[in-house]
């Protein structure tokens, strides 16, 4: 069984709706995993039924006990975060604000402020309208360790694959070079790029690329909306060359790939770029069965 991470060095260049199609084309013989845990958005072209969900409880949050609060007012006073706010002389935690470092309940002097376990998120396994498996979380508004809920999503979806003797795990990152792609990164096997012809497209292109080059992962890249900037698009096939990254394919950016996200359909259902991609499938699983 082999993991496959679609990544891309920033937002917007097409990364969540490429993975679908390759989930698409995959059909039997991939589990999905969604670790995009802090903007989730597969669900919207999958359509899972969430027939398994669980909490993810990560971190700590502190809770004032108002029968033992002395108002003294020393919590508030310390609190570097600044979460902690009186009203009519009673005193309460902002959840979100919190950093759960424990201070205030170790300078509570009548032991009013407990630490407690911070409900971080949710966690899901599903089966999709495509018939296939998706292990996929939400990270809560404010909460941290997207990292742990992402090391998760990627371990139950190895445990799924490995029982189901499925081929592949296909795995859609994060955008950018921060904790929770570094966490998709950890036990992968290959990795597609997602870029886009532009200056910052480029830029990103190379930071996530030394980032994969230090994982020691084999990588691969699609330039997605190629035709949007034909010099871009050449100074990037020109990089892809030089650095020995596998070129998987161009896409235009065409109608028919925005009326998919629109219609909440991969792009395999929906376009003349049908080709393209399916030729970049066959050319991800030719590249890593080859390693």
């Amino acid at each position: 069984m082999k993991e496959i991470v679609v990544i891309s060095g920033k937002g917007g260049t097409g990364k969540t709706s490429l993975t679908a199609a390759l989930a698409y084309l995959a059909d039997g013989e991939a589990v999905i995993a969604d670790c995009d845990v802090d903007a989730a958005d597969m669900h919207l072209l999958l359509s899972p039924d969430f027939s398994h969900d669980e909490d993810f409880y990560s971190g700590e949050v502190a809770h004032i006990d108002t029968d033992l609060c002395t108002s003294c007012g020393l919590c508030m006073e310390k609190c570097r975060f600044s979460a902690i706010h009186r009203v009519n002389e009673e005193y309460s935690v902002n959840e979100i604000d919190c950093e759960g470092c424990g201070y205030c309940a170790r300078i509570c002097p009548v032991n009013a402020i407990t630490m407690n376990d911070q409900l971080a998120g949710k966690f899901y396994i599903s089966t999709t309208r495509l018939d296939n498996t998706l292990v996929h979380a939400r990270l809560g508004a404010g909460a941290e360790n997207s990292g742990k809920l992402v090391a998760k999503v990627k371990k139950k979806a190895r445990t799924l694959a490995e029982k189901e003797s499925k081929d592949y795990v296909i795995a859609d990152g994060s955008p950018g070079i921060g904790c929770p792609v570094i966490s998709s990164l950890s036990g992968a096997d290959y990795v597609v790029v997602v870029t886009e012809p532009s200056v910052s497209g480029m830029h990103d292109l190379k930071r996530v690329l030394e980032l994969v080059h230090k994982f020691d992962i084999p990588a691969s890249c699609i330039i997605n909306k190629h035709d949007i900037n034909p010099g871009m698009t050449n100074e990037i096939e020109d990089f892809l060359r030089s650095s020995n990254i596998l070129h998987l394919c161009n896409i235009p950016y065409t109608a028919s790939f925005t009326s998919a996200i629109t219609k909440g359909i991969t792009i395999m259902e929906n376009g003349e770029d049908q080709m393209l991609v399916r030729e970049a499938w066959r050319k991800i699983k030719e590249d890593i069965n080859s390693k």
